[in-house]
């Protein structure tokens, strides 16, 4: 049995090599921690850029992108808008090929916008890819005093501006309106003309209508009396009579019906020729009939003769009021009381 265990390690040993058993400890085993850095990529803020004053008037100070150097741009905020400001940049350097104001917020700004609106808050200037972050005249430190100095010269500017191209303007509007009143009235005068003919001819239309009316009452009168004293006693045509002046009080109510008060849109009465049988408006009635009636023989356009009417007596109004007093800057008159 000894030879057989020699034997065995024998083989065992020129199989697998002589083997060192080591004892097995009961531990904690302990693994290597693997730390995992995550990096968080923010862009870095954009430049800022300060509005300064120099003499009393706002400058941008801007670094060129293609030259390199830095450019003060003098901003006038009364008479200076988006559009001024970006072509002083792109003509000072020919390399911006686009140039932008954006609001805080990112929103674009009209190139219409005066400097005078821009400026009284903070905003951003984009040139080419480049995004600065402005800050306004009215967010720098100024004091008080400069501050309302800076308005007065505002108002003063205003009013100096007002009177020297007030007078201006208002010449070249009356000229404007002097013009157009003297289209309106070459259109009008041949209108003109056929309207008097027309008139004529529904006035002469109306009078008979109302003398014939006048006609008819005294016949029916005469009638009504030859028939009470010569033909029949009064008790025959005092039942007549009625009926007469019920048929005639009949025939105003249809009028009243016919001619009654209509509402336009804006639920405003508008009068067709009065409630009340009124013998004028009765006559005014059947003149305006006749004067259409007339007009559409005749082929007159009345719609458009009311259209420039209307246009006239608008630009006359507006003359009016170009013409006042307190538009020129005259003395007004005093009400006499």
């Amino acid at each position: 049995m000894g030879s057989l265990g020699r034997l065995l390690t024998l083989r065992f040993g020129g199989i697998n090599g002589v083997r060192t058993i080591h004892p097995l400890y009961f531990g904690r085993i302990t693994t290597p921690v693997i730390v995992s850095r995550v990096l968080c990529s923010s862009l870095p803020p954009p430049p800022v850029l300060k509005v300064q004053y120099s003499h009393g008037r706002p400058v941008l100070q801007l670094l060129l992108p293609s030259r390199g150097e830095a450019c003060r741009f003098p901003l006038r905020p009364m008479t200076m808008n988006v559009a001024d400001f970006l072509s002083d940049i792109q003509k000072e350097d020919p390399g911006v090929t686009t140039a932008a104001i954006l609001t805080t917020d990112g929103e674009k700004m009209s190139t219409t916008t005066l400097l005078d609106s821009v400026l009284s808050k903070n905003f951003q200037l984009v040139v080419n890819d480049m995004t600065y972050s402005v800050i306004s005249a009215s967010h720098v430190d100024l004091s008080h005093e400069h501050l309302t100095g800076l308005e007065d010269v505002k108002m003063v500017v205003h009013m100096l501006y007002s009177a020297l191209h007030l007078t201006d303007h208002q010449r070249l509007t009356e000229k404007q309106l002097l013009e157009r009143l003297d289209g309106l009235r070459l259109q009008l005068q041949p209108l003109e003309k056929d309207r008097a003919g027309l008139e004529a001819r529904a006035e002469a239309e109306s009078m008979r209508y109302v003398w014939g009316g006048l006609a008819y009452m005294a016949l029916q009168g005469g009638f009504m009396g030859f028939l009470t004293w010569n033909v029949f006693s009064w008790d025959v045509m005092e039942p007549i009579t009625y009926f007469i002046t019920y048929t005639w009080s009949m025939g105003l109510m249809a009028y009243f019906i016919l001619t009654q008060q209509g509402y336009s849109s804006a639920q405003t009465p508008v009068s067709v020729a009065g409630q009340e049988f009124m013998y004028a408006d009765a006559k005014d009635r059947h003149f305006l009939t006749s004067l259409h009636q007339v007009a559409a023989r005749e082929g007159f356009n009345i719609t458009q003769y009311n259209k420039l009417k209307e246009e006239v007596a608008k630009v006359e109004s507006d003359l009016r009021r170009l013409r006042n007093p307190l538009k020129l800057q005259l003395p007004v008159e005093q009400v006499r009381r």
